[in-house]
């Protein structure tokens, strides 16, 4: 009973149940549910008053609550219990005055007298269902958010090396097309590039151990989060099943007519809160907030050169120095690419298409693509074709 069911999160897998910290939802329910307590004493309380002012306060209440419960933290069937309470409210005329003090004295009590048995106080800590659950997740999930934090770490290290190995090469490519330069001197960007190579290497080795070690705890620390999460569920699956029970008995006490239409207004009220189901509010929760919720486990992450933004008013000064090829030469994307502007190309790694014009100083072509398409392209992202 923690709050309304919503749609999925945009990156439902970074708000996953597994990732850091995301189990505090499910700590908070109970918070949640105690407060839902509150919300259902006073929604009936009113309504007992309510019931002395016949028609017109009748219609006032259903107005007002229908709108708060939209806010209130229930959610599935049990939500949609509540809810009809305030339809049937909305087609009675008349209702008989000793239904209010049905309501204050026997319901608003029992259920205060749960709530109060059920949510015990830790001091200084809250409700004590909650300070359990925080401490044991947390307890739970601080191995493998250490290891998941050194594996950014050696990720992040590893693209880095990435990065300044393709310095190194763009180094070594331009010294070697520059026949001005001394043969020392490019022997020292080779032997850079070669360093740069070997850094690289090393730090991926450490990147796929780094990566192994967490995908080895995996399995426990999964093991160990669903088992104090199927404690929550066990707590919460009790207190949905007496709140069912005491719109049952409110019910009860509210189907008292003798008038054919408010009785057929009351059988479609049973009907509903029979319908709550425990295992499918906790099934609705669990792929929600828990272990059900889509997740992003780590994974090696292939790096993508970065892109210069295409400054096209420099490019337009320059273009007659540009050499346009007579029939194009054949490239192959080795990365995906998505243009951001209307005059750049879009391509899937291992797509082929035509270069025809030269890479400019920019690190910018232009190509056609087999649909017949013509813009620009970053040339890091493809290699010519070369025929076998």
């Amino acid at each position: 009973m923690a709050s309304l069911p919503k749609d999925p999160p945009e990156d439902p897998k970074k708000q996953s149940f597994w990732m850091p910290g995301n189990y505090v939802r499910t700590v908070h329910r109970t918070e949640q549910s105690f407060q839902a307590c509150n919300d259902i004493v006073a929604c009936f309380v009113e309504r007992a008053k309510v019931e002395k002012q016949y028609a017109q306060q009748l219609n006032q209440w259903s107005n007002k609550w229908k709108s708060i419960v939209d806010s209130r933290p229930l959610y599935g069937s049990l939500m949609k219990a509540w809810q009809c309470f305030f339809t049937s409210t909305e087609r009675l005329a008349v209702l008989h005055s000793s239904i209010s003090d049905s309501l204050v004295a026997e319901e608003g009590d029992r259920v205060r007298v749960w709530q109060k048995d059920t949510f015990p106080k830790k001091i200084f800590c809250g409700f004590k269902e909650s300070h359990t659950n925080n401490t044991s997740f947390s307890r739970a999930q601080k191995p493998w958010s250490k290891k998941l934090q050194k594996l950014e770490k050696v990720r992040a290290a590893y693209h880095k090396s990435c990065q300044k190995e393709q310095t190194a090469l763009d180094r070594e490519k331009q010294a070697n097309e520059d026949a001005e330069m001394s043969p020392e001197k490019k022997q020292k960007l080779a032997d850079a590039r070669e360093k740069a190579t070997g850094e690289k290497l090393k730090c991926k080795d450490q990147y796929e151990k780094v990566l192994e070690d967490v995908s080895a705890y995996t399995p426990r620390y999964m093991e160990e989060m669903e088992s104090i999460f199927e404690q929550s569920q066990e707590e919460e699956r009790k207190r949905i099943s007496f709140l069912k029970q005491a719109f049952l008995s409110i019910h009860r006490h509210l189907d008292v007519t003798n008038n054919e239409s408010v009785k057929a207004v009351y059988n479609e009220l049973h009907q509903t809160l029979m319908s709550i189901n425990e295992q499918d509010d906790l099934k609705w929760w669990k792929n929600n907030h828990g272990p059900g919720m889509p997740t992003d486990w780590p994974k090696v992450e292939d790096w993508v050169p970065p892109v210069k933004k295409l400054n096209r008013k420099k490019r337009q000064k320059r273009k007659e120095s540009r050499p346009v090829m007579i029939g194009g030469v054949k490239v192959r994307a080795l990365y995906d690419y998505v243009g951001e502007e209307g005059d750049e190309l879009s391509f899937k790694a291992g797509e082929v298409f035509l270069k025809v014009e030269e890479e400019d100083d920019q690190g910018w072509c232009r190509g056609v693509l087999s649909g017949g398409k013509e813009g620009f392209y970053p040339a890091n992202y493809v290699e010519v074709v070369t025929d076998a």
